[in-house]
């Protein structure tokens, strides 16, 4: 006991000393712990946070609160560090380290309904916005207004186009990041609109319109759906515990008629 209480008075020490700077240990090997990062890691982030918070900030916070939980469990078990011990510390640590992107993950799964019926109603403003203005102007005078999650990728988009790459990458890369419905085919829709001389602009921009118009129509159908699906869960929880009450009051009912 006093072995644990002095290893933890020393790492509180060195920690306020800055003996042990976790922030330069971690800045200094930021390049080797950015792999540990997943792959989707940014889009989670960016869909719960927009660009309010810089996905890699965040990632670097992760980092050193699963150095912490490891130095605590080590501290912990510092008196008997067995095999088992050993592994249990390495599944806390591994429960750590994803606790914040699964919470992310999670966030995302459950209001992905939400963001893919986003994606119609900021198409139909831009699609107001392209009557008077290129795609690409169209698409920055559209960022104050579009939906969080968006801003991010749009910023993202204009500044490839702005820097002189003129194929269709910079528009699948944000279908990519926001994998939603029809999110590629109507970015495909919105490159060639950009694409088309001002003669073919108004045919263009009507097949565009007629998309946008359906994907609206799906977007209500699945909301709609979605309602009625949860007024009939509700009208059935309503049902059993409306029938469920109604036979127990019948059955003491009995119970007391028959004097059991």
């Amino acid at each position: 006991m006093e072995i644990l209480i002095v290893a933890i008075l020393l790492f509180f020490i060195f920690i306020y000393t800055k003996k042990v700077d976790t922030r330069t240990f971690i800045a200094e090997n930021d390049v080797y712990l950015k792999g540990l990062k997943e792959k989707d890691y940014d889009f989670y982030v960016s869909a719960k946070y927009g660009d309010k918070v810089d996905p890699n900030q965040l990632f670097m916070k992760r980092l050193r609160t699963t150095f912490f939980g490891i130095v605590a469990l080590l501290i912990l078990f510092v008196t008997n560090l067995n095999f088992i011990n050993f592994i249990a510390i390495l599944l806390v640590t591994y429960f750590i380290f994803k606790s914040q992107y699964m919470s992310l993950k999670r966030y995302y799964k459950r209001y992905t309904h939400e963001i893919d019926q986003m994606l119609p109603y900021y198409l139909k403003g831009l699609e107001i916005l392209c009557q008077n203005y290129t795609v690409p102007v169209a698409i920055s005078r559209s960022i104050d207004d579009a939906p969080e999650i968006f801003k991010l990728g749009l910023k993202e988009m204009i500044a490839r186009i702005d820097a002189g790459d003129s194929s269709i990458q910079p528009y699948m890369d944000f279908a990519i990041r926001y994998p939603v419905r029809d999110s590629m085919r109507m970015m495909r829709l919105l490159y060639r609109l950009s694409l088309g001389a001002q003669e073919n602009k108004y045919q263009q921009l009507l097949m565009f319109s007629r998309s946008v118009s359906n994907l609206q129509n799906k977007a209500r159908e699945v909301k709609y759906k979605n309602r009625l699906s949860n007024m009939e869960k509700r009208t059935m929880i309503m049902l059993v515990v409306t029938g469920g009450g109604t036979m127990l009051i019948l059955l003491m009912s009995m119970m007391q008629l028959f004097g059991v």
